[in-house]
């Protein structure tokens, strides 16, 4: 039942939401340093909460250690300013480990990935998430993606659970999403439950969700050019669709188009971003891998194309940390 405080923080605060990567040295441990610096640039520009070791994060990557030292780092960082999520996925048992993990990291939250390479049914995707959300005092949200596809009746009673607040959607059926929002809003009258976009580069399908009343979303655009997801953000939530359809047909799509020119471009290419807005995050991890020469030469032509299509006042200075606060003298921030 949502009646819990991370929901209030992370709809308090308007803007996107921060999927940080998670750095590593040129060994291939973590380096933590650069870590805190990636986390605590993303919070000053004006990241309403902070969803660490996640999809873009690699938490498939990582071990139980580094995991908590990750969640860790993020909630210094962060000091309360803006709310630390943390991924909890795999199996019952190892998502409930990571949970409890991250609860003892000082984590805010937990974002629920999918399980591991199993199709469950609709019973036993319901036994799972109530299992998780019973494991530690964080609220949760559940995503929807890949192999775990939710029946609105199934939503109606994950929404019923303590402690689960809300739907992150990867998966992408605006039919099914609008049918899954009204059918929570009809059995469970006057109930907050939240709703987001999780979708890759969320900005290209913002309109539409908007239309359906989600406004929430990640963006994996904010961990290289943040300057650029704070324009979109400002654009779709004051209406302004002439700047939101500029950036979409300018930066958006062809982003997406490249996105698309490699598996796993979804967080490598994001990676490769904030590599180029001068933060040394080091490689991702295998099976992953880096994008070609080539396609990072389009990266940042592309991110210098997109600066270009920003309206005027907004900077582009990442001040070499793959950071900017995206701002004309007031601070936007994030949510």
């Amino acid at each position: 039942m949502t009646s819990a405080p991370l929901a209030a923080r992370l709809t308090e605060v308007a803007g996107p939401l921060f999927f940080p990567v998670t750095a590593y040295g040129p060994d291939g441990g973590l380096d933590l340093d650069a870590y805190r610096a990636h986390v605590r640039a993303g919070v000053d520009a004006g990241a309403a909460a902070v969803f660490a070791c996640c999809g873009t994060g690699e938490f498939h990557a990582l071990d139980p250690d580094e995991f908590r030292q990750c969640v860790a780092a993020a909630v210094e960082e962060t000091a309360g300013r803006v709310p630390v999520v943390a991924g909890a996925g795999y199996g019952t048992a190892l998502a409930v480990r990571y949970a409890r993990i991250a609860e003892e990291a000082g984590a805010d939250g937990l974002l629920a990935l999918p399980p591991y390479l199993v199709v469950a049914d609709q019973e036993g995707l319901v036994s799972h998430y109530t299992a998780l959300a019973a494991a530690t005092s964080l609220e949760t949200i559940v995503y929807q993606r890949d192999n775990v596809v939710f029946t609105p009746a199934t939503v109606v009673a994950l929404a019923q659970v303590e402690k689960i607040i809300g739907l992150k959607d990867g998966y992408g059926d605006l039919d099914l999403l609008q049918r899954i929002v009204s059918t929570v809003r009809r059995e469970l009258p006057g109930q907050e439950f939240l709703y987001f976009n999780g979708l890759p580069t969320a900005e290209l399908t913002g309109l539409a969700y908007r239309g359906i009343g989600v406004t929430l979303y990640s963006s994996a655009v904010f961990a290289f050019a943040p300057d650029i997801a704070l324009a979109f953000h400002r654009a779709l939530t004051t209406g302004d669709d002439a700047t939101a359809t500029r950036l979409i047909d300018g930066f958006f799509v062809p982003l997406v188009e490249l996105r698309n020119l490699g598996r796993g471009y979804a967080v490598s290419l994001v990676k490769a971003g904030v590599r180029l807005g001068g933060l040394e995050v080091g490689e991702v991890r295998p099976p992953l891998r880096e994008p070609g020469a080539d396609h990072l030469k389009v990266l940042a032509e592309l991110i210098e194309h997109g600066r270009t299509l920003l309206p005027d006042g907004t900077t582009g200075d990442s001040g070499g940390t793959g950071m900017t606060d995206g701002t004309d003298g007031t601070r936007e921030e994030d949510a």
